[in-house]
């Protein structure tokens, strides 16, 4: 007795759901692997905090991932799983998110004995930002990027809220206006000395105070990108140059799949073209 069309549909549906599934636990126990060779590399525990743009699978909606609670949460788990003595290599690649968990997080690595190195493939904002400053080593990639960690009331900076009631005037604004100002400066107060607390012991106190005040206060967009160039002229612990298994092992936090690909390139290095003639001789 043959298989009917229908029969056909239903096992190709059926498959259709399963495959993701069989190719995610694949890349899952691959990734687990090279965390693994990483860790025995360097003599480290190896822990990511990597936010990748996600897709609803039934309705195709874009979620964006940020730093909150259940990511401090685990990263302080692990933490706690690792001896005095071991370093934490803690891979950062995120756009920011709660102040809380941030806090949580970076004060958690600070009092961690061992040495503590962030990694930042390509960009550590706001909250990753904060996180970074409570290592002992800050490594990037060369055109990698960190960001100011003013802190955000909803959509607005709190340095922006407070110099707009400073350039209207009290008399002018609503009362909604002037509690949001009050609590502005209070977010300010707070995250610059909490920068400070971060910093303080990796730099002369004054220094350290700079620093936090240049993070803090709001004088860039919350989105300026601060190279590592800058990040070292500030006096933070920052040098470049990344193993390629931390490259390797962000390609396997794929973005979500597109029908068309924004970018594309043949994924192998090129040779030097007078290194390749010289060979072909």
């Amino acid at each position: 007795m043959g298989i009917t069309p229908f029969e056909i549909f239903w096992i190709v549906l059926i498959l259709a759901a399963l495959l993701p599934m069989v190719r995610q636990r694949q890349v899952h126990k691959a990734r687990i692997r090279l965390i693994r060779k990483i860790e025995k590399k360097r003599g480290s525990r190896l822990i990511t905090l990597i936010h990748r743009q996600e897709l609803i699978s039934l309705f195709g909606i874009p979620l964006t991932r940020f730093i909150n609670i259940e990511d401090s949460e685990q990263i302080l788990r692990a933490i706690r799983l690792t001896p005095p003595n071991l370093p934490i290599d803690l891979v950062v690649h995120t756009p920011g998110g709660l102040v809380l968990a941030s806090e949580q997080i970076a004060r958690a690595l600070l009092r961690h004995p061992a040495k503590v190195t962030v990694m930042v493939p390509h960009y550590a904002m706001s909250g990753g930002t904060m996180i970074a400053l409570a290592a002992d080593e800050i490594i990037m990639d060369e055109n990698a990027v960190l960001g100011p960690i003013d802190p955000q009331l909803g959509q607005l900076p709190a340095a922006s809220i407070i110099e707009a009631v400073r350039l209207k005037g009290k008399e002018r604004v609503s009362d909604r206006t002037l509690f949001m100002a009050d609590i502005s400066a209070k977010a300010l107060r707070q995250v610059e000395d909490f920068a400070y607390y971060l910093l303080a012991g990796k730099m002369e106190a004054s220094t350290a105070q700079e620093v936090a005040y240049t993070l803090a206060s709001g004088q860039w967009t919350h989105d300026y990108p601060i190279t590592a160039e800058k990040l070292q002229a500030l006096g933070l612990p920052v040098t470049t140059g990344l193993s390629r298994d931390i490259y390797r092992l962000m390609e396997m936090y794929p973005q979500p799949a597109q029908r068309r690909p924004s970018v594309q390139f043949i994924p192998v290095p090129y040779e030097d073209e007078e290194k390749a003639e010289r060979r072909r001789q």
